[in-house]
């Protein structure tokens, strides 16, 4: 199985943000920290943040920060809502996408199975499990 980017970037800004849970990173400082793209980053921090997975506050002392505990944001939760819209084969899009076996394939129950237990792995999985320390500390 094969994450996007979009998926990798949130997971990473999540686990620093966990490392400091108390404390918010300004979109700028995260993406700088990370090495990631400032605008990429911040689609990301929308979608956590319309999820309630993390809040944002603009101005002197805001940034994103978690809001929730860490311990209570389960990783298959944050896959499932970054990873939304991107089937994991063309079969599992909307009407079946190109497959030309659909009706006639052996595959796509197994396939389904190993993204559910995927999935559920990672449910059982905190955030504060794999929180990031910070650079320096």
């Amino acid at each position: 199985m094969r994450l996007t980017q979009f998926t990798d970037y949130g997971l990473r800004a999540l686990m620093r943000l966990a490392a400091t849970p108390e404390r918010g990173l300004s979109t700028a400082d995260l993406a700088d920290e990370l090495r990631l793209s400032r605008h990429h980053l911040s689609k990301i921090i929308q979608r956590l943040a319309r999820a309630g997975i993390v809040s944002t506050r603009r101005g002197n002392g805001g940034g994103a920060m978690l809001a929730r505990r860490p311990q209570e944001i389960r990783l298959g939760e944050v896959v499932r809502l970054l990873e939304d819209g991107q089937a994991l084969v063309d079969c599992f899009e909307a009407g079946g996408g190109d497959c030309t076996l659909t009706g006639n394939c052996r595959l796509k129950h197994r396939l389904r199975a190993a993204e559910t237990r995927f999935l559920e792995e990672l449910d059982r999985s905190t955030l504060d499990q794999i929180a990031a320390i910070p650079a320096g500390g």
